[in-house]
């Protein structure tokens, strides 16, 4: 067990994101002593103060690109949950070092000031497009993850692990508000691929993992949360049914720069390894050093006879099942009510 939150300072960086703002209505009234945002977002951040309002929150102008600045958020935290990235596949298949010097370097700046000012525990945030990456987004995000491990090697006084989770609903950058933007203004709703998969997580699941591996967590490991998939058609469906215009047009446009058919939450070669943990996979990382002569085959799973864990063979949701996904979310069922909302940047 991890040591009580009572009296405890979080640091969230990337804090004014979907993320941040699902881990703040999660804690504010927990026992912390304080949580800080850490963003480069100076108007969200204002946001955010005027809308909780609450004393605990602490604000942070800074980039995790700048080390100065992450080290000056990070002195006095005793946990941090690493939110801050670059996630636009496109943007990235465009700018990749920026992708980079984001998700990459970022990610060792935070890590790096992290372990010199004596944190407790770090849970870094990854994603599916981590697995057999094929565009900019993806390998910088996998990248992200082989710093995770390196540094989990040598940080005897912090234990730094991951999580790695698919399509967030609702969240920046989902397809799900802008599908719902397109309807309301008499648009098509405008889709890559109606086979596309992706995998189907709330805020709130997001958030679950996370608390999951900061509980359990040992250096280097990644958990990964089980969870149902869909086709881009179906979700399409489903939010014109909910919305009732079940005959709103749906306009095929092709792949975007960088996208798959499906995601994979755990490569073939991680399934070998993984422990099943219910609702959960555990990737231990691989702690062998370079000596591989002392090393001997341990007769487990072959990998040529593994299966990865991938969009296309998880359970899938048909609409119905979609529908009460998506029902989950307040900007929907707010939406269904006939209220004037919008989901949470």
């Amino acid at each position: 067990m991890v040591d009580s939150f009572e009296d405890k300072v979080l640091l969230i960086t990337g804090g004014t994101g979907s993320f941040g703002n699902a881990v703040l209505n999660r804690f504010l009234e927990s026992d912390l002593a304080e949580i800080r945002i850490f963003s480069r977002d100076e108007k969200k951040q204002d946001d955010m103060r005027k809308r909780y309002s609450n004393p605990k929150l602490k604000f942070y102008i800074g980039d995790v690109r700048d080390y100065q600045s992450v080290l000056n958020a990070m002195r006095g935290a005793d946990f941090v949950y690493h939110a801050a990235a670059l996630k636009q596949v496109p943007s990235c298949e465009f700018h990749p070092m920026e992708a980079v010097k984001t998700n990459v370097l970022g990610t060792e700046n935070v890590l790096e000031a992290a372990i010199s000012c004596g944190v407790k525990r770090v849970v870094c945030l990854s994603t599916d497009k981590a697995v057999y990456p094929i565009n900019a987004m993806g390998i910088s995000k996998a990248m992200m993850e082989k710093v995770v491990v390196a540094k989990s090697r040598s940080s005897d006084d912090t234990v730094i692990c991951a999580t790695r989770y698919g399509n967030v609903m609702a969240s920046r950058g989902s397809v799900i508000p802008l599908f719902v933007e397109q309807i309301q203004s008499g648009q098509p709703i405008t889709i890559t691929d109606p086979d596309m998969t992706r995998f189907m997580m709330t805020l709130d699941d997001a958030v679950d993992l996370v608390l999951y591996a900061f509980e359990h967590g040992r250096p280097g490991e990644i958990y990964v949360q089980k969870a149902p998939a869909a086709t881009i058609e179906t979700l399409a469906y489903a939010l014109t049914d909910l919305l009732g215009v079940p005959e709103h047009l749906i306009r095929v446009i092709g792949t975007r720069h960088g996208e798959k058919l499906f995601e994979a939450l755990l490569s073939r070669e991680e399934m070998v390894a993984a422990e099943n943990l219910d609702g959960y996979y555990r990737v231990p990382p691989d702690l062998r050093d370079l000596n591989y002569g002392k090393y001997v085959e341990q007769g487990e799973q072959k990998i040529s006879d593994a299966v990865d864990y991938n969009s296309h063979n998880t359970t899938r949701l048909d609409k119905a099942g979609m529908q009460q996904l998506l029902m989950k979310l307040d900007f929907i069922k707010a939406i269904v009510k006939g209220e004037n909302v919008q989901p949470q940047d």
